[in-house]
């Protein structure tokens, strides 16, 4: 099914404070951020979007003698230096919260309105939690991820977000059946490439399907296959390219302007 299994959480509060920090530093690799349904939220800013979110939080480990606004049940006090390793941060690691990965949700036809954005082999954690925080800034509520795509609870997909994550849904799997039976329930399908026609130009109908493919590759040939219609950014200077991030925050710009002219 379209959908991630989070996986039964073995994150336990009972354990020792050295297992404890063990058991945070193991969230830094994706086979144990997958079985244990766990992942990483660092600095202030991402834990107070993750506390004000539908999240489940485990626990916030923080620095010995710093004060927080945070439940206190949820507290945990290390030393600074032990901070520093549990977190994945250059500088900065003063809070480190551990989060439930959510429920996977099915992958409902869009609503009439909707446009949403279906990344293709996206391999950059950064330009993944780039890519959410565009759809939320643009309100598109779900985002699709073919299953090779890079995993969004990555810390640096999480940071990158910058809280996009916890308010858009993702929904990972084999991306070319789950566009064909968004297609059949009435969505329009866009494939962004270069070759594409100015997205200026192109009557963007919603509800619709964005669809971004890799930074080196582009769009797989199983994705070229459903024949989406190819839209592209015009521009005039001299650049080989654009960013996915980029190009999808251009063309969401566009997909707004229309529906706003309608």
């Amino acid at each position: 099914s379209f959908a991630r299994c989070a996986g039964m959480a073995k994150y336990i509060r009972g354990l020792s404070t050295a297992s404890e920090r063990r058991a945070v530093r193991d969230l830094h690799q994706k086979k144990h951020r997958q079985e244990q349904g766990l992942f990483l939220v660092q600095g202030s800013k991402l834990v107070g979007e993750l506390l004000n979110s539908m999240f489940k939080v485990r626990a916030i480990h923080v620095a010995e003698g710093s004060r927080h606004p945070y439940p206190e049940d949820l507290l945990r006090f290390h030393p600074q230096h032990e901070l520093d390793r549990m977190g994945t941060l250059e500088s900065g690691n003063a809070e480190i919260a551990v989060a439930e990965m959510p429920p996977s949700l099915p992958l409902e036809p869009l609503d009439r309105a909707e446009m949403v954005l279906a990344l293709d082999g996206i391999a950059d954690p950064g330009n993944m939690g780039t890519l959410l925080r565009v759809a939320d800034w643009f309100g598109a509520q779900r985002v699709l991820c073919s299953v090779d795509c890079v995993e969004e609870f990555n810390p640096k997909c999480v940071q990158a977000s910058m809280g996009s994550l916890f308010r858009v849904a993702v929904h990972r799997g084999k991306l070319p059946a789950a566009l064909d039976r968004l297609r059949a329930a009435g969505a329009s399908l866009y494939l962004a490439t270069m070759e594409g026609v100015p997205a200026f130009e192109a009557r963007l109908r919603r509800p619709a399907v964005l669809i971004l493919g890799s930074e080196s590759h582009g769009p797989s040939e199983a994705v070229r296959s459903l024949g989406a219609q190819a839209i592209s950014v015009p521009g005039r200077g001299g650049a080989e390219s654009l960013n996915v991030a980029m190009a999808a925050s251009a063309l969401c710009m566009e997909f707004a302007r229309q529906a706003r002219a309608e």
